[in-house]
């Protein structure tokens, strides 16, 4: 009877093709703030991957995809490190995505070295994150790979002193290093370079030096969200626009899901960035609709929304490409030089660092009917980060 049963189980293993691991669901830990001041982070990453599961299914390399989410509360370093354990450990991921801030990708790194688990950044943009581990890759941004063509487009402009004003964290301290050295190189001048808290920061005090200072042009690098909101409401009641200072930003300061509500203050104010939501393609048309329809009332969906859209997209790819046996070493080889039509325009995965190359597009800030957009007008094509 034994052997009959083993016989039964065998030959229907043979009749379906399948391998007995594809019972087994691959599981991908997305680790984000879902919760605290940067909550958003984790809805909009969570919602980029349910408008490509619409799309796509819940399905890849013949097993079911199941995401498995954990918020860090962030940025708290040591709760995603504690988070990202318990997901190789006890929940044997085969994947770890998501990772809004960079504080939390670094205390991950080194867990996905060792267990030798594939990590996708779906936004933490400090350049450095991805020498970190050979495990990492990145679909989002670096902010100097979107900080340089700023300084370049304000050069040619004829903007030549400006103010600096940056979160005081990895990220924006790149963002303010790649900008002053493009910026400085071309003949301009920092006359004033301001680092405000990465928690609650109290923008008064700063917008007065920037102020005092008297450039032509202030550069924004804040974190995505409410910052950008207090930043340009103080901006406005300080009397700066009224002083002749312009706003040049990175695209985090106008984020398209926080923009309608930033008001007309926003408007003439350019930034360089890698998505609107105003770009025209089929790619973005159909990102739009999808990412409407899988979460109804949701909003307009932002920057994090589609790399988790593109992140979801390149673990499916690798899935499908490794027949749904994950290796982790063969995972990253798969990442290597992979090309994703992205709803943004056509982007690479650097085989040499594993980090994202892209278009960044200058935007400005009009309305479009009675909706304020980030409306491309320029372009830097195929652009690395600077520092790699």
């Amino acid at each position: 009877m034994r052997r009959r049963v083993l016989l039964t189980v065998v030959a229907g293993t043979l009749m379906t093709g399948l391998p007995a691991f594809a019972d087994e669901p691959i599981k991908i830990g997305l680790i984000a703030p879902f919760s605290g001041p940067f909550a958003d982070y984790g809805k909009q990453m969570e919602d980029g991957i349910k408008a490509y599961q619409r799309l796509h299914g819940t399905t890849a390399g013949g097993r079911q995809v199941q995401i498995i989410v954990k918020d860090t509360t962030g940025p708290v370093p040591d709760v995603a490190k504690r988070l990202a354990q318990e997901l190789v450990v006890r929940d044997k991921v085969d994947f770890l995505a998501g990772f809004g801030l960079t504080p939390e990708a670094l205390a991950v790194a080194p867990i996905a070295q060792q267990a030798k688990k594939p990590m996708v950044i779906f936004n933490a943009a400090s350049s450095s994150i991805t020498t970190k581990s050979d495990y990492v890759t990145r679909v989002s941004m670096t902010l100097p790979q979107i900080s340089t063509p700023i300084a370049s487009w304000a050069l040619k402009n004829g903007i030549k002193q400006v103010a600096t004003v940056v979160a005081d964290y990895a990220p924006g301290i790149d963002a303010e290093n790649a900008f002053k050295q493009t910026f400085t190189a071309g003949g301009g001048q920092v006359v004033e370079a301001v680092r405000v808290p990465l928690r609650n920061p109290e923008f008064a005090p700063f917008i007065q030096r920037v102020k005092d200072a008297k450039p032509q042009a202030v550069f924004v690098f804040l974190p995505a969200g409410e910052q950008g909101v207090a930043f340009m409401k103080g901006f406005r009641e300080r009397g700066l626009a009224q002083a002749g200072i312009k706003v040049i930003a990175t695209g985090d300061l106008t984020d398209d899901h926080v923009l309608p509500a930033m008001g007309d203050a926003t408007l003439g104010v350019i930034t360089s960035f890698h998505y609107s939501a105003a770009h025209d393609s089929p790619q973005n048309k159909t990102f739009l609709k999808a990412f409407a329809e899988a979460n109804p009332g949701a909003g307009r969906p932002n920057f994090m929304a589609v790399a988790a859209y593109d992140g979801i997209g390149a673990i499916y790819n690798v899935i499908n490409k490794l027949g749904g046996k994950i290796d982790g070493e063969k995972a990253m080889a798969a990442f290597k030089g992979m090309k994703i039509d992205s709803p943004r325009g056509p982007i690479t995965i650097d085989p040499a660092t594993r980090d994202v190359v892209q278009t960044v597009y200058i935007r400005k800030v009009e309305k479009v009917g009675n909706e304020l957009y980030n409306v491309e007008f320029d372009k830097f094509a195929d652009v690395k980060d600077p520092g790699k």
